[in-house]
């Protein structure tokens, strides 16, 4: 629902939104701005600062938007925007965030780029720390069921039999 939106900015905004910690809206918008002037485009957004991922959001927006890796550079510019504090007041109302990039990375391939690097599934705050990784990794280690089958009298040569075979 990006009805206030060119459609080009669907899927980014669409992903963005599933984001935790970005603040959202209930308008056509989502409180959410996109838009597009001398073959660039950005999308603008709040970070909710007092949300426990604010910080893990911008690292990881960061990383991926700015700094992919030293020899993969997306083009893409990810940075804090404001009016000046003595003019409106604090970070918790007027400090807002900006996705720019070229019009050749199109802003469906860079939501699918964010998708595979960012934290999975999006929407999961245990997965920003890294948790949900570590219940899957917990369900890989538990006890077979035929493990109860062993015969305890098979301990006593181990697995390879006794040492004076």
């Amino acid at each position: 629902m990006t009805d206030a939106h060119h459609p080009k900015f669907a899927k980014l905004i669409d992903f963005l939104v599933r984001i935790p910690a970005i603040e959202t809206n209930d308008t056509p918008s989502r409180g959410i701005g996109a838009g597009q002037e001398d073959g660039d485009w950005w999308v603008k957004f709040s970070i909710d600062i007092d949300h426990d991922l604010a910080w893990h959001t911008v690292q990881e927006l960061g990383a991926v938007l700015n700094y992919l890796s030293l020899d993969e550079r997306l083009g893409s510019v990810f940075k804090p925007v404001s009016p000046p504090p003595y003019l409106n007041g604090g970070p918790e109302d007027f400090l807002s965030w900006v996705i720019e990039a070229p019009d050749e990375l199109r802003p469906g391939t860079l939501a699918d780029l964010l998708e595979d690097r960012l934290p999975k599934p999006i929407e999961n705050e245990a997965a920003w720390y890294g948790e949900a990784e570590e219940d899957d990794e917990e369900e890989d280690l538990e006890p077979d069921a035929d493990a109860d089958d062993v015969d305890d009298d098979d301990d006593d040569e181990g697995p390879f039999g006794t040492l004076d075979d």
